[in-house]
């Protein structure tokens, strides 16, 4: 177990990997430059150590060093303890969960190894907002969703509030970032994928009565815009969820949410059907 090592101040340049988690724009750019990324709370600390992220640090108020002592009885790697007032000084916020740790990123997979073996896939297009990703990735978890695939646009599933949202569930399924994204069609189709485009569209088919297939792409387009032409013509259907006529849509994540479920329930009709 690495030592506890007691901060003072909150200029300590030690700290540098917490700084001002608000700032969006600061936190993308030193993220990727160092190649890191934050967890907050004990369960997702516990989920992303886990699943094999390296921890580079971890900063905690000395009251929370017990309930995360199986983690840190595994961890080579300074535990920065801290009186709350400095953590939240250093942050910038509150840190409620307790602890903060900061790990290293891994390479992606590519899109074949996301692919194998997967038979239920979420493709994102141009889903920028984190708390929606975070969202979509917890869906996709408690749906029994294989993997989720990114356009280059989407907002990154390790920002630290994607992965609150999620509840870790960016550690357990699987996903990459697609670099020719026009191109993602024709390799979903190479593996056999049935390509689904959801869309608000009145001609759309309901997905409550969409056939179970053996392997389904579900797209999902950005918040405001929805999916490009481009995606909703490559698709082999376009499906919709049928909503009160006086209103135009439903969020993107509440919309990944009952899709899942939709598509979920058609694979247990199949499967029971077969029993």
């Amino acid at each position: 177990m690495a030592e506890h090592v007691r901060v003072a101040s909150a200029d300590d340049p030690r700290l540098d990997d917490y700084r001002d988690l608000r700032d969006v724009t600061l936190r993308k750019s030193l993220e990727a430059e160092h190649g890191l990324f934050l967890a907050e709370g004990a369960k997702v600390i516990r989920r992303a150590v886990g699943a094999g992220y390296p921890v580079r640090s971890l900063l905690m108020a000395p009251r929370w060093l017990e309930s995360l002592a199986d983690v840190l009885d595994r961890v080579d790697a300074p535990i920065y303890v801290a009186p709350e007032s400095l953590v939240e000084s250093v942050s910038g916020f509150h840190v409620h969960r307790g602890a903060l740790a900061s790990l290293q990123r891994l390479p992606l997979p590519s899109v074949a190894e996301v692919l194998d073996g997967a038979r239920r896939v979420l493709v994102l297009e141009d889903v920028n907002d984190h708390t929606n990703v975070g969202a979509i990735f917890r869906n996709a978890a408690a749906f029994g969703f294989d993997a989720v695939l990114l356009s280059p646009r989407c907002a990154d599933p390790l920002y630290r509030r994607a992965i609150k949202v999620a509840m870790g569930a960016v550690f357990s399924v699987p996903y990459t970032r697609v670099g020719e994204w026009s191109r993602t069609p024709d390799v979903l189709r190479q593996h056999e994928f049935r390509v689904l485009a959801l869309t608000p569209a009145d001609d759309a088919v309901d997905i409550g009565q969409l056939g179970a297939s053996d392997r389904v792409a579900l797209l999902l387009g950005s918040e405001g815009h929805g999916l490009s032409q481009r995606w909703l013509k490559a698709a082999d259907l376009r499906v919709r969820i049928p909503i009160n006529v006086h209103v135009d849509s439903l969020n993107v994540a509440s919309t990944s949410a009952v899709a899942c479920y939709a598509i979920s329930a058609s694979e247990a009709g199949r499967l029971a059907t077969h029993l």
